[in-house]
């Protein structure tokens, strides 16, 4: 079922987040930013929205300056109910979109209910001082909607904070695949 981004008040803080990565390692939010601007994408392998623009946001990713963006992708789902997001299935997707940077795995989905993520994929990008810029869409297209996948929402939100101007408002709602919440 496709869910949209409700609004988050812009200058919310990164919220306290600690998840395994895909190999098993832990990466602190806080301590993977250290100092840059961070880019954190709610994301899965099954959800038709984020296939849409998975290879899109990889090339974008690979032309970010790593010393002042930190970029990391979250799955919250339940995978005992959508098999398809699990471990090895979330590999073989960003082996595919060429993400070369953390994907997280958030078993408990703590990290989904803190920063009040709905769909994916949804994006929230934080200042190097770790306030909420941004949080919204790729860019307008979607699955079947025949708009180009550019990225240029989420671009022009990174290029505006890298300037340490303010990212326009309003910012267009993310839209994709509701969370798959256990128990739901």
């Amino acid at each position: 079922m496709a869910a949209s981004s409700p609004a988050t008040p812009m200058g919310t803080g990164l919220p306290s987040t600690v998840l395994p990565d895909l190999a098993g390692s832990t990466v602190d939010l806080a301590s993977h930013a250290a100092g840059r601007a961070l880019l954190v994408v709610f994301a899965c392998n099954h959800c038709p929205y984020v296939r849409h623009v998975e290879a899109a946001l990889g090339s974008l990713v690979a032309e970010l300056d790593a010393a002042r963006v930190a970029v990391v992708a979250i799955s919250p789902n339940d995978v005992a109910s959508y098999p398809q997001d699990d471990v090895a299935h979330l590999a073989e997707q960003a082996a595919r979109a060429h993400w070369d940077f953390p994907y997280l795995v958030d078993t408990e989905q703590s990290a989904a209910r803190a920063f009040g993520a709905v769909c994916t994929p949804d994006f929230f990008l934080f200042g190097s001082d770790h306030r909420l810029a941004y949080r919204g869409a790729f860019d307008a297209s979607t699955p079947g909607n025949g708009v180009p996948v550019t990225g240029g929402d989420l671009r022009g939100a990174i290029e505006a904070v890298l300037a340490g101007e303010p990212v326009p408002e309003p910012q267009r709602p993310a839209m994709g695949c509701s969370i798959k919440w256990k128990g739901e």
